[in-house]
């Protein structure tokens, strides 16, 4: 799988050209156009142009680039496929499926991308990212998961989500009044679950109430807090927030490295299974947790600012 930075996963409606010529020059990891939710009926086949356009027309350097196709059960699905992909595709990373409930939509998707990829001769293999949605979707979601080897990514969607579990709130995302603890706990950790076993990302779905800052980090902390990788935005003042938040600190950026280290000369040099990191025990689980930590400091372009010696000292074991 290609692991590629999306702490900030920015919507951009496929409809508007304006936000589609601004989306490229904005610092999200992520741009996915959109072709489903976003669009009207009447203007999807019209959004598939501008998309076109803005994907050969934009400098999408640095960014992973995606279009969300309509979901495999609309009669649009085919078309955004083979259209895209066909004037577009060397300029796309991946294309999102939404609302899957059965991994044969997956399999669809991916089968049509290897009939569109073999007669354009496209010499990039693109991804899926896969959003789980429904009752359906979360029920058959480790099949989903390992349905084509394309996926990248589990998102989930908390609007449709809503609706398919009947909860009332016509707001999506918000913390859940009358509920004692985070409705969506269960939820979250399932499509993570999922997604860790079949070598993928996890990213949440958006938060709709754009200018509540506050309640979008807490969010978004939150969903860090549970591992997740990345989360949506839908408005560009969102973006900031989710780089910050989903990227480690300084401290535990230069923790993570120094652990990384002071385990490589136990394992290498004194050839030790565990060793004492000042007050700590760390051994092998100790150095997957700082090596998935690490990496996504390196992602983000970190640089190490404090070496071992600085932590042990810190803790009274250094010379």
């Amino acid at each position: 799988m290609t692991e590629r930075p999306r702490r900030s996963c920015l919507s951009v409606p496929g409809s508007s050209p304006k936000m589609l010529g601004k989306a490229a020059g904005l610092p999200a990891d992520e741009v996915f156009m959109d072709l489903e939710d976003s669009v009207a009926p009447m203007a999807k086949e019209e959004a598939r142009g501008n998309i076109i356009q803005a994907l050969k027309e934009g400098d999408w350097t640095g960014k992973t680039v995606v279009v969300r196709v309509n979901a495999v059960s609309t009669r649009w699905c085919h078309r955004d496929v083979i259209e895209i992909v066909e004037n577009a595709g060397q300029f796309l990373d991946c294309l999102m499926v939404p609302k899957v409930e059965n991994a044969h939509e997956v399999a669809f998707v991916s089968t049509l991308l290897d009939q569109v990829e073999a007669t354009i001769g496209l010499d990039r293999r693109l991804g899926l990212e896969i959003q789980i949605e429904t009752a359906t979707g979360l029920t058959n979601i480790d099949d989903i998961a390992t349905a084509s080897d394309r996926a990248e990514t589990l998102i989930f969607g908390p609007a449709d989500m809503s609706a398919s579990l009947g909860l009332p709130t016509v707001t999506a995302g918000l913390p859940m009044p009358g509920y004692p603890g985070d409705h969506w706990h269960h939820v979250l950790m399932t499509i993570l679950i999922a997604a860790r076993n079949a070598g993928l990302q996890a990213i949440d779905g958006p938060y709709l109430v754009i200018k509540d800052l506050d309640g979008f980090r807490d969010m978004s902390m939150q969903a860090r807090a549970l591992g997740y990788d990345g989360k949506w935005a839908l408005h560009p003042g969102q973006i900031d927030v989710l780089n910050e938040v989903f990227t480690p600190t300084q401290e535990e950026f230069d923790k993570a490295e120094a652990i990384l280290e002071a385990y490589a000369h136990a394992t290498d040099v004194d050839l030790t299974g565990a060793v004492m990191f000042g007050t700590e025990m760390i051994d092998e689980a100790s150095r997957k947790m700082a090596e998935q930590l690490a990496t996504r400091g390196r992602a983000a372009g970190m640089d190490r600012h404090k070496v071992l010696d600085d932590f042990l000292i810190a803790q009274g074991e250094g010379q």
